[in-house]
């Protein structure tokens, strides 16, 4: 193990380095010092712990499973709508009741939700899958089973690749892989209310058999910032197919943590299981914090217990006799005389897949020439959004910034700066949507084009846009011809204000020409001052310069 930590320390040079640093568990301190996580990753999931006799070192291992709420109208058996935050028990079948006689009759979109997503993580998808009964008792589970997929789920052995920064910096940014175990249709429970007033429990079945895809995460991933990276890019993946909202506040997405730690060379630690995660940031820091909490209990002589729930087929699994074997498609297999709309075609759906987030990061950066980590905050900006908005689809910052540069001549790379530093701070400090936003793709490319064509110096257009963004309809121009913002072409007038600058500020001209260069930004913040912002900060420059070496 040590040589080949060896291997890859020379071969990844300084980052490796980093990444070595930032794996340290700061024995004794307790989780979470100074409201930091004690936890952090490396490149190859190491960890050192400081034990009594010298540094220890503990390999921390994490798998993750997800339970993913299907974008469908109807659930996954019955044709019960599905509706967040409708009124109790009003969205309640004779099926989802669990009444004798009613038989489920599988839901075609969510097979199709299902396989597209297994198609997106890379998974081999199964021809013939079945359906098992997982008997265990709930008060919010009617039947006293769920219609589960465990034996032959519909998708299998695939793979999610995340990008993880280093250090938090955006710059510097890893790509991982996590593997992809399986993905299986099953049903949602009821929801158990706890009246603790009333001493008593209610029961909502609104939510009793809607379709739900639970992903299983191999145990691939080592600390929390990777499993919330993993989670977030999964979420992004959901959104942008529409196979899920994926919203995690209202419980369409929830994830069960699987945590063990062990050292290097020996098998996989005693796993706990922390369950029902509804929030990325609490993931991240709930895995941390079980992680530590692992480390100093066995630090300290203790034991770890099983608390994770068995996938044994031989303990409460049965075949599931009202439901015959899902029989799936493709353009080979496909019968000639069958009806097209009766069945579900597995290459029709693989053509069908819209571009993926890390391709659409890709195409931003070559087409556009931006920076990886712009296009990474520009979908991430746009995943922000739509789990807050009931319509996940509709068009986001990304395509925001594309309408903006069909319609302006200043290059992609200036207008990222002006979208992800102005826009997305107007955005963020009244909290709207890119389609909410007061300020049009059109209107910020007309701004930008003043600006580039120099009619209006960065100053005033930021002024422009201020003013834009209270909705008024007007027109960049007539915003800066209203305000006198139009960039002074005087140049006599405005060597005269730079002449006047350069004599009331002596001990700035002093260091200037002592060699302190960095004092030269206050007489051209002194002139666009006087100006009102209305001079071309690269002229000041140039004119400033002149006279100071006159």
């Amino acid at each position: 193990m040590a040589a080949v930590l060896a291997m890859v320390a020379r071969g990844c040079g300084g980052v490796w380095r980093r990444l070595r640093q930032r794996c340290a568990v700061r024995p004794g301190s307790g989780p979470f010092p100074r409201g930091e996580r004690a936890v952090a990753c490396n490149a190859r999931g190491g960890m050192m712990s400081a034990g009594k006799s010298g540094l220890t070192p503990w390999i921390p291992v994490v798998g993750l499973e997800i339970h993913a709420q299907i974008s469908s109208n109807s659930k996954l058996f019955s044709g019960s709508q599905v509706q967040f935050a409708a009124p109790p028990n009003s969205l309640v079948s004779f099926f989802d009741a669990s009444l004798p006689g009613t038989l489920p009759v599988l839901n075609r979109r969510c097979v199709e939700a299902a396989v597209m997503t297994g198609l997106a993580l890379n998974c081999h998808i199964n021809k013939k899958s079945l359906f098992d009964r997982k008997h265990y008792f709930y008060a919010d589970l009617p039947a006293g089973y769920q219609i589960t997929q465990q034996r032959v789920p519909i998708a299998v052995n695939g793979s999610l690749s995340y990008s993880l920064c280093i250090d938090n910096k955006m710059s510097q940014m890893v790509t991982k892989t996590v593997r992809i175990k399986q993905i299986q249709l099953e049903q949602d429970s009821g929801k158990s209310l706890h009246d603790d007033a009333r001493s008593q429990t209610l029961v909502d079945l609104n939510r009793a058999g809607v379709g739900l895809m639970e992903l299983v995460m191999e145990p691939d991933m080592c600390c929390g910032e990777e499993a919330a990276a993993a989670v977030r890019e999964l979420q992004l993946i959901l959104q942008t197919l529409g196979s899920s909202q994926a919203v995690m506040a209202e419980g369409q997405l929830r994830v069960d943590a699987n945590v063990s730690v062990h050292h290097p060379g020996e098998p996989y630690g005693v796993r706990t299981e922390v369950k029902n995660i509804n929030s990325i940031r609490f993931l991240a820091k709930a895995v941390d914090y079980e992680i530590q909490r692992q480390i100093e209990e066995l630090g300290n002589g203790g034991t770890i217990s099983n608390e994770t729930r068995a996938f044994d087929s031989k303990l409460g699994f049965m075949p599931e006799p009202n439901l015959p074997p899902l029989i799936l498609y493709d353009a080979k297999s496909l019968p000639a005389n069958m009806n097209h709309q009766q069945v579900i075609n597995i290459d029709w759906i693989r053509e069908r897949l819209p571009d993926l987030p890390s391709v659409k990061r890709e195409k931003l950066v070559e087409q556009y020439g931006i920076l990886p980590e712009h296009s990474f905050t520009l979908l991430v900006w746009q995943q922000d959004q739509n789990c807050n908005s009931r319509h996940s689809n509709e068009d986001g910052l990304p395509e925001f910034f594309e309408n903006v540069v069909k319609q302006t001549q200043m290059k992609p790379k200036k207008v990222i700066g002006w979208i992800l530093n102005d826009l997305l701070s107007y955005l963020k400090q009244h909290s709207l949507t890119v389609k909410e936003s007061p300020v049009s793709s059109f209107l910020l490319a007309d701004l930008l084009n003043l600006l580039e064509k120099k009619e209006i110096s960065s100053t005033a257009a930021k002024q422009v846009l201020a003013e834009l963004w209270k909705g008024k309809g007007k027109t960049p121009l007539e915003t800066v011809k209203e305000q006198k913002l139009e960039l002074l072409q005087d140049q006599k007038e405005l060597e005269q204000i730079c002449q006047a600058v350069i004599d009331g500020q002596e001990n700035e001209v002093m260091a200037i020409k002592a060699g302190n260069q960095k004092v030269l930004n206050k007489l051209i913040g002194l002139v666009q001052k006087k100006t009102q912002g209305r001079s071309n900060p690269v002229l000041v420059k140039q004119l400033l310069e002149k006279k100071l070496s006159e």
